[in-house]
């Protein structure tokens, strides 16, 4: 079978399933990206580039269709490319939202179309209204209503669709739902796994807390209200006060992935350390980190935070937990779906640092008290989210779907 993925990132969520599928002779595997960087074992990716931005004279409503549009174009020009070298797909499994699969039909009709599907924008009842800082106007009702075109437009036009929680694949009007499997994409419960005793030591990047008993973690891709780093960072200087020998390291760049980024190119960590009083020789930033360098940081984490709008549910929080973290967390959807208070991690109220702080407070007293948690958490991973019983299901999905579909 000849499979092609798409993302405009490299591997993302297909890391693991485009491997897989190139490791049997049977297939030929094509991963077409934005991405330079990066390749796969027995995968072939080739590299599109958009030709241009959105015009900045563009409707403001429309301007993520133009994007989108502009992201389905270069997609196709590389798809004509692999067609004129003989290369048509079998099946086409995209991650869709950015618009890259938009036009694949077009031009290989007879391949079976496959979407995964991470997000549909609410003006209400999701992440859009839920800080009442940034309230939402009528005018952003347009926008976020506009913003659903090309994911639309996707999801009409393939064949069958995943999402990987429950929450996300409900935030999709009612009449898709048949069509979008619940699939999540898997942890690698192998790789990310408990070490008791562990100690945190990164010569890469300088730091040694190995005499260090009290070690506060948090994971993110990008330092923003989106993953409750605000609240994070007052809390920080809250259990400062408290727990004089306590260390916290943040895992993450200094962007915004999600949300919008602060006028004059300021960023919240540098808002937050000039508002805080913080004992910076006790906060640690390291960056974007390998896998194997950030697995030690959860390893040897005390106490793991974790806070998010509701949104699209973080690797890093099953990461965690398959690591056997005490993860204190938001108690939000998605959370709330992997997380069950007093169980397999704790919750907290998303806008209190003084309630978040209290429970890391609590965390780093009781020693012994929650390891029960952190065994359930793991135990939770292995039972809903293992890599190892997710692929074949993966696997078995694609492939009958796609013989399915020739039948019918």
């Amino acid at each position: 079978m000849r499979i092609l993925f798409l993302h405009s990132n490299f591997p993302a969520q297909f890391r693991h399933l485009a491997t897989a599928l190139a490791q049997d002779s049977r297939h030929q595997v094509v991963f077409a990206t934005k991405q330079k960087l990066g390749s796969l074992p027995g995968v072939h990716k080739v590299v599109y580039r958009v030709a241009r931005s959105a015009y900045p004279r563009t409707h403001s409503y429309v301007r993520s269709l133009e994007e989108a549009v502009l992201e389905g174009q270069a997609v196709y020009r590389v798809g004509q490319g692999l067609k004129a070298r003989g290369f048509i797909p079998d099946v086409i499994l995209g991650h869709c939202g950015w618009g890259n699969t938009l036009f694949l039909k077009d031009l290989f009709p007879q391949a079976k179309l496959y979407g995964y599907f991470e997000w549909f924008y609410q003006a209400h009842g999701s992440d859009a209204d839920f800080d009442p800082s940034y309230p939402v106007d009528a005018n952003l009702e347009a926008c976020i209503r506009m913003k659903n075109a090309s994911i639309l437009l996707e999801l009409a036009s393939c064949d069958r669709a995943l999402s990987p929680t429950h929450w996300q694949q409900q935030q999709f009007p009612l009449e898709f739902h048949d069509k979008l499997q619940v699939l999540h994409d898997g942890i690698h419960t192998a790789f990310f796994c408990p070490k008791p005793g562990a100690k945190l030591v990164l010569p890469e990047i300088g730091l040694d807390l190995s005499q260090v008993d009290e070690i506060v973690t948090y994971a993110t891709r990008g330092m923003e209200p989106y993953r409750g780093f605000p609240q994070f960072m007052e809390a920080v200087a809250l259990i400062q006060q408290r727990r004089p020998h306590c260390h916290v390291v943040v895992v993450g760049e200094d962007r915004v992935v999600y949300g919008q980024a602060l006028p004059n190119g300021e960023t919240y960590k540098q808002r937050m350390l000039e508002k805080l009083p913080l004992d910076l020789s006790r906060l640690h930033f390291t960056g974007h980190l390998p896998y194997v360098q950030y697995r030690q940081v959860l390893q040897a984490s005390s106490a793991h935070v974790y806070l998010t709008y509701p949104f699209v549910l973080s690797w890093s929080l099953l990461e965690a937990m398959s690591c056997g973290c005490l993860v204190i967390a938001s108690n939000t959807a998605p959370v709330t779906e992997v997380i069950q208070d007093g169980v397999n991690g704790l919750c907290v109220d998303f806008f209190s640092p003084d309630a978040i702080a209290h429970q890391i407070n609590q965390v780093l007293e009781g020693g012994d008290r929650f390891n029960p948690l952190r065994s359930q958490a793991r135990e939770t991973i292995l039972q809903r989210y293992d890599l190892a019983v997710l692929l074949p299901r993966q696997m078995q999905w694609l492939t009958r779907s796609t013989f399915q579909l020739a039948a019918s």
